[in-house]
């Protein structure tokens, strides 16, 4: 049993995200409000980190390199799960330090995959993503507008 936290502000994916990882056996924690993300997985100390990446307050992709930058969970695997699918999207995302990429609408199927993989392989750094520092990270994603003052789309 795996323990893994699920970072996502929409409440159905989250009830979808739970049920699949628990009936695999393993122990889900969701966070819906990204601000409190780095602090749940400090006290939670999951196995492997889901996150979506069009969240209010802190973005998916800061939380990633927020959470690289973080000396107790940088070795986490994360799998980035989003709606986005635009060219170079999952370029963008890899580079932040995600393992996994997901698009939504999720196959049951290929996320059940994802996961076991992730936890099966763990951290595993891209050859060229950058480790940024956690403050700084923490103060540019503060200052960052948020997806209604982006005209971004809440996911």
């Amino acid at each position: 049993m795996a323990k893994i936290l699920i970072v996502e502000d929409n409440a159905l994916n989250i009830k979808l995200f739970c049920d699949l990882l628990a009936a695999h056996g393993h122990e889900p924690e969701a966070v819906t409000d990204s601000r409190n993300a780095l602090d749940a997985a400090r006290n939670f100390s999951p196995d492997l980190v889901i996150t979506d990446i069009q969240l209010p307050h802190v973005s998916g992709l800061d939380l990633i390199r927020l959470i690289r930058g973080d000396d107790k969970l940088s070795e986490i695997p994360i799998m980035a799960v989003t709606a986005y699918s635009a060219r170079g999207d999952e370029e963008r995302i890899r580079a932040a330090g995600a393992q996994a990429y997901v698009s939504k609408p999720i196959s049951v199927v290929r996320f059940a995959e994802t996961v076991e993989q992730l936890l099966k392989d763990g951290y595993e750094p891209a050859k060229d993503a950058p480790i940024e520092d956690a403050d700084s990270l923490r103060n540019e994603s503060e200052d960052s507008p948020g997806p209604s003052e982006t005209g971004g789309e809440e996911g």
